[in-house]
């Protein structure tokens, strides 16, 4: 392989954020990110469990760090976005939450936090991070999102419009900023072996559903969604933007 095919596949002396990058999705993508030469920003919620991420990659060679925040808390991520020295060149949107309700039994409150975690907080991290993401003039912005903003889950409306929504978002934000030199995806999973879906997956029925559902007939890997946003951030994926990529066994081409 030549050098310059070598970079091409390389994220080497690139810097990126992860947002709920202490487990499941997050922090596969944090480590596949590394993995390809990036230094990584882990960022989370709970210390504890950030720490041990941190210091399992860091122990595995990886060049990794960690930043403990709330990116649905405005302060949290001015603060955050202050932390990174100036300069970033790839942010992954990855935090989210999920409460299930049918639509009439949320509170507003409970609605509203969803839609904050999952959709506001990666539009305004995205939107403070755009000077740094600017000054790389080669950066990749990806938003993981659920095939729930695809077609109709038994997710509850709430997730599924915050799901929808960023993928609106991932399209305008890659039309309005593709002169910044600033490409933007979305990676939209359907069940991924993560402690979030194992509380339904636990359920022999429900899993049976989800399986009779999936032309490939497994739940997916962490490490599978993970592949994908990491070569949305490689040189190699350098001309596509504003796309929303399904990881999802064939679940949203199944038809009849």
């Amino acid at each position: 392989m030549s050098s310059s095919s070598q970079s091409f596949w390389s994220l080497s002396g690139r810097k990126a954020l992860v947002t709920g990058a202490s487990r499941g999705i997050g922090r596969a993508i944090a480590a596949s990110l590394a993995e390809r030469g990036a230094q990584v920003v882990l960022v989370a919620r709970e210390p504890g469990r950030l720490q041990q991420a941190v210091q399992e990659l860091q122990a595995s060679g990886h060049a990794v760090t960690g930043i403990s925040a709330d990116v649905s808390n405005p302060d949290n991520r001015q603060a955050l976005v202050s932390q990174l020295d100036g300069r970033l060149d790839i942010l992954v949107n990855n935090a989210g939450y999920n409460l299930r309700k049918a639509a009439l039994d949320y509170e507003q409150g409970e609605w509203r936090s969803i839609l904050e975690t999952n959709l506001f907080a990666a539009f305004e991290l995205t939107r403070l991070a755009h000077p740094l993401l600017v000054r790389s003039q080669a950066a990749s912005v990806v938003n993981i999102s659920s095939v729930a903003g695809l077609t109709h889950l038994r997710t509850g409306a709430p997730y599924a419009m915050s799901k929808a929504a960023l993928h609106q978002l991932t399209r305008n934000l890659a039309v309005e900023w593709a002169g910044d030199g600033v490409r933007v995806n979305a990676v939209a999973p359907w069940y991924i072996n993560t402690p979030l879906a194992r509380q339904v997956l636990d359920d022999p029925a429900f899993l049976a559903e989800v399986l009779a559902r999936t032309p490939l007939k497994r739940i997916g890997d962490p490490q599978e969604v993970a592949g994908t946003a990491t070569f949305l951030c490689l040189p190699a994926a350098g001309y596509i933007t504003g796309q929303v990529i399904a990881v999802d066994g064939g679940f949203s081409s199944y038809g009849f």
